[in-house]
């Protein structure tokens, strides 16, 4: 009977409803079970609006409530119009907690205060709870630490707040978020530019933290009849570049030629900068050739960044030639992304006649970046991908022992050569690697995703906990995955890509769930029908997505554009820019 009780709470949206489930449960007598009122309470004050007044009539009613049936009231209240009543409701359950211990207040208590705290803004109070937190020896906790930082950013004391955030032993990516955002409400934008990219882990809140934050920035500088500087503008286009948020840094674009500000140069290169990392290398081009008359070479070299990035190496020598014709003196910084995009495009002769210009023409002497050798982790690693490539076990052997005796553990490495050996079925040479990184503690560095939709940064990870967006994604991947089968012959490709102690339809399920799937399927949900799909992703793309993504713009009709941890990969009409070569 307790289930079905449960079952139906978790089902009911009106507080009308609510009210029958309560006259079941004092018929039956389960309202006596703290853990059934517990949820019943939980339900009147979170889950369901305008429900608040009810919640405090039930939690009256009880006898002896514990510390969950304190929490839920007061985060109901922090939450509502009246957050003031959270401290209210603290209050006495300080006076209970004289009586009985097990009413005494935990990390949840506090967090749930500081935030009604922080909701209207009153300084002294949130302070106030600083002190009973270090009483009850909480301080310390990441959940109420995280929450001092919001707080005393809410009330205008960004110095508190990063004293708290400077005290954390182990900030989380959530912490860093709370830090960034606290330094942006004091209108300290280099503080916030610094606390970014220190962050070892970003997530897709982190982004658009730092676009709202410099956004806002900007607002405010048009409210005050400002122009906005070109630090702040440099700032939320290289945001936006670095996540590959393409909508949101055409409105900035469009922020710029309203401003008055398209005559800074710095900004014209961030622009061109900005379109060629979300995957637009027309709009990067447009920006170049709009651009004053005083382009430089920053202007010249990003553009031919843009276009390496994007495998067009003939283009790139192109601009190479248009730059020596309008007079500017090439440097060592432009060869490197002019010989990148050769190696890209596969222009061997086009490559050594750059290579040769360099040195006999401008008398720039080849440093590592132009050439490769002694070799650095960077070779090696570059060589260690040519060998996945052609499937040279051999190499990739020699490969692996010479970057171990550099003392370089990347779990990319062992992950690569496990792969290497998979694809050439020596599975006891897989097993051993893995077995290695076990020993050795190396854990593989997690794949992440991130869409850019409605101006807003979705971030999917393969396997995560599932909420209501990364469901709206699996279900739209299913429906595809099941047409591209159908039409499009695919057949997943589990070699290589997870490992052989699997059963087969396991392989199949893990290896159809990767994350850039996931991101683009949930672009297909959301974005109308012809809009390009923009996926930035972390790592670089396996086969079996690059096939599906292919097949995908076969079967839809539709143009995806993945920027992987190496290049860019434009699919249309069932082929790649890379032309398979990656």
């Amino acid at each position: 009977m307790n289930q079905l009780c449960l079952y139906l709470l978790n089902q009911c949206k009106t507080l009308r409803t609510v009210d029958h489930i309560h006259a079941c449960l004092l018929k039956t007598g389960l309202l006596s079970d703290p853990y059934i009122f517990g949820k019943l309470l939980h339900h009147c004050s979170v889950t369901i609006s305008y429900s608040l007044d009810y919640a405090t009539r039930l939690f009256l009613h009880y006898p002896k409530p514990n510390v969950f049936m304190y929490n839920t009231l007061i985060r109901g209240f922090s939450e509502s119009p009246r957050p003031q009543n959270s401290i209210t409701t603290f209050i006495e359950m300080r006076r209970e907690s004289s009586l009985f211990s097990s009413v005494a207040p935990d990390s949840f208590t506090f967090a749930f205060l500081l935030k009604a705290a922080a909701n209207y803004g009153s300084l002294m109070t949130g302070m106030q709870l600083h002190c009973q937190a270090l009483l009850h020896g909480l301080d310390g906790h990441l959940f109420v630490g995280t929450t001092l930082i919001s707080m005393y950013g809410e009330c205008g004391r960004v110095d508190f707040s990063m004293k708290v955030f400077d005290e954390m032993l182990e900030p989380n990516v959530v912490a860093w978020n709370a830090a960034v955002t606290a330094c942006f409400r004091g209108g300290d934008l280099e503080s916030s530019e610094r606390l970014f990219e220190s962050m070892p882990f970003k997530d897709s809140t982190s982004w658009n933290l730092m676009l709202a934050g410099y956004a806002k920035a900007g607002e405010m500088e048009m409210r005050l009849g400002l122009r906005p500087n070109e630090v702040s503008l440099t700032g939320v286009l290289s945001a936006s570049a670095q996540a590959g948020a393409f909508e949101f840094g055409r409105v900035v674009h469009g922020f710029v030629e309203k401003s008055g500000s398209s005559w800074i140069i710095s900004v014209n290169n961030t622009l061109i900068d900005m379109y060629s990392k979300c995957g637009n290398v027309a709009m990067a081009r447009l920006v170049l050739e709009t651009m004053p008359a005083m382009t430089n070479i920053v202007s010249w070299t990003s553009m031919i960044a843009g276009l390496a990035m994007h495998g067009h190496g003939d283009e790139a020598i192109q601009l190479l030639h248009e730059m020596e014709e309008s007079g500017i003196k090439l440097d060592r910084i432009t060869f490197v992304p002019v010989l990148y995009a050769c190696s890209h495009a596969g222009l061997i002769e086009q490559g050594h006649e750059c290579f040769s210009k360099m040195k006999n023409v401008y008398n720039i002497e080849p440093s590592i970046e132009h050439y490769g050798f002694p070799p650095n982790d960077i070779i090696w690693r570059t060589l260690l991908g040519a060998c996945s490539i052609h499937g040279n076990v051999e190499l990739a052997e020699q490969v692996k022992e010479r970057l171990s005796e550099l003392c370089l553990t990347d779990s990319g490495d062992s992950v690569l050569l496990s792969n290497i050996y998979a694809v050439a079925g020596k599975w006891n040479n897989v097993e051993t690697v893995r077995r290695s990184m076990t020993n050795q503690r190396i854990k593989k560095t997690p794949g992440w995703s991130m869409i850019e939709v409605d101006k807003i940064m979705y971030r999917f990870v393969a396997g995560e906990k599932q909420n209501d967006i990364t469901k709206e994604a699996y279900d739209k991947l299913r429906e595809i995955m099941l047409k591209l089968k159908v039409e499009g012959g695919y057949v997943p490709e589990v070699v290589g890509s997870v490992l052989h102690d699997v059963e087969d339809e396991e392989k199949e399920d893990s290896v159809t769930k990767h994350s850039e799937k996931l991101a683009v399927a949930f672009g297909m949900a959301r974005l109308c029908k012809g809009r390009v799909i923009r996926i930035v992703k972390n790592l670089r793309i396996c086969r079996d997505c690059h096939t599906v993504m292919k097949l995908i713009s076969k079967v839809y009709q539709s143009e995806i554009v993945v920027r992987d941890r190496s290049r860019f990969h434009s699919f249309k009409n069932g082929s790649c820019s890379c032309r398979d070569y990656w």
